[in-house]
């Protein structure tokens, strides 16, 4: 059968319709270890630390990835590999008394520590742009999250975000960054007005479970190539050259 002709108008409705939205804002999504900065191994030390204090257990996250998860992930792992109920009262306890010892192992040094390359001139460019919200999607308990990037002086350039303080499913954390975002005063934004950007291929499956696009950066612990291979819109070494990261969302918003 012989389709309808599209109706006259309809390709210059569209046409505008796509210039619209390359004005509307776009809601940058930052992963936190590996993507803005390192804590060298601060995070994992003391969780071991805590683990160890309330389970009696050592070294209890031997085997047990941590890269792009979230804390409430990889926690419930740990329990379940030491055959520790997820109901367990000191499991409840865990978070606060990790924390505690957080603020301690931030301050002691260890391999690849700081900030990644470039990544204080774009955040400091990208907050100036008036279309552009900047806001965390981590699978960090939200405190932990504000102690690491307090303490490198990078928690002032957003607006909080969603962390991984109840669900171990990061694919759910781009519709809860929206909510916050939105529910802060910021603006509501579609799928297609969003950019993850992040180190891990579990990064680029959050935005692509979501509908939204992919910046990859390779500092974290996988290579340019595993972030290709797991589907990343754009992939860099690093956040080094600024121009060419902008270049990169604006592309990403023009094809929209």
């Amino acid at each position: 059968m012989r389709r309808n002709p599209r109706p006259r108008g309809r390709g210059q409705e569209t046409s505008a319709a796509k210039a619209e939205r390359r004005t509307l804002t776009t809601l940058v999504l930052f992963d936190i270890d590996g993507t803005l900065v390192l804590t060298g191994g601060a995070g994992s030390r003391a969780m071991t630390r805590a683990f160890q204090e309330l389970f009696a257990i050592d070294d209890a996250f031997r085997g047990i990835s941590m890269p792009g998860r979230t804390d409430a992930a990889i926690l419930f792992d740990a329990a379940a590999a030491h055959g520790i109920p997820r109901d367990a009262l000191d499991l409840a306890r865990f978070p606060d008394v990790y924390l505690r010892y957080l603020a301690l192992e931030l301050d002691e040094p260890g391999p690849r520590k700081g900030v990644m390359p470039g990544v204080r001139e774009l955040l400091e460019t990208l907050s100036r742009q008036s279309d552009i919200v900047l806001s965390l999607l981590t699978g960090n308990y939200e405190t932990a999250a504000r102690l690491k990037l307090e303490y490198f002086d990078l928690w002032r350039y957003f607006s909080g975000g969603a962390f991984g303080d109840a669900t171990t499913d990061r694919n759910r954390l781009v519709a809860k960054a929206v909510a916050v975002v939105a529910s802060c005063g910021g603006p509501s934004v579609s799928s297609s007005d969003i950019v993850v950007v992040g180190d891990t291929p579990l990064d680029v499956a959050c935005a692509a479970a979501s509908g939204a696009r992919c910046i990859a950066v390779a500092t974290g612990s996988h290579t340019a190539g595993d972030l290709r291979a797991a589907g990343a819109d754009v992939v860099f070494d690093d956040l080094s050259e600024t121009s060419r990261v902008l270049a990169a969302f604006a592309s990403l918003k023009s094809q929209v």
